[in-house]
């Protein structure tokens, strides 16, 4: 608990590592979590009385949905392991794997992670080529996934 008066900032959005299972690819320029939305299901049954709920539906939870991770990183020869993951699933069988999101504080020490499960890569996208630019290439691949929680 923090105390009364004393200044907490936030931490920075540039420092953080991805941990999937057996890949250790690194240096990524961005890498987007997303959220999780849980639909509305409105249900009302016929006999309801009108005096207790005249005119509102009950409204229960639906299926939790989670948003895509991306990962972004520029084009070097060092490694090519998220694309030959990509590749992999898509020539053959289902190749799924869990990993985090960890961010760091300035020191490098380990603040919040944000765990997924059961994660594949779903779209990969290869740069933009252009001979009057002076853009790093970047490479971008999409992880659908099938949850995500966040820890300390």
């Amino acid at each position: 608990m923090s105390e009364t008066g004393k200044r907490v900032d936030p931490y920075r959005n540039f420092n953080y590592v991805l941990e999937i299972d057996d890949i250790e690819q690194a240096g990524f320029s961005e890498c987007t979590v997303g959220g999780a939305t849980t639909d509305p299901i409105e249900y009302r049954e016929g006999n309801e009385n009108p005096k207790t709920n005249p005119k509102t539906a009950r409204k229960l939870h639906g299926m939790v949905k989670y948003d895509n991770i991306s990962l972004k990183w520029g084009v070097t020869d060092q490694s090519q392991e998220l694309y030959d993951w990509f590749k992999g699933v898509t020539d053959g069988p289902d190749d799924r794997r869990s990993g985090a999101i960890v961010q760091l504080d300035l020191e490098g020490n380990e603040k919040s992670r944000w765990e997924f499960i059961n994660a594949w890569p779903t779209k990969y996208t290869a740069p933009t080529f252009n001979a009057t630019a002076n853009e790093v290439s970047i490479e971008t691949l999409e992880l659908a996934h099938e949850g995500l929680t966040r820890t300390e």
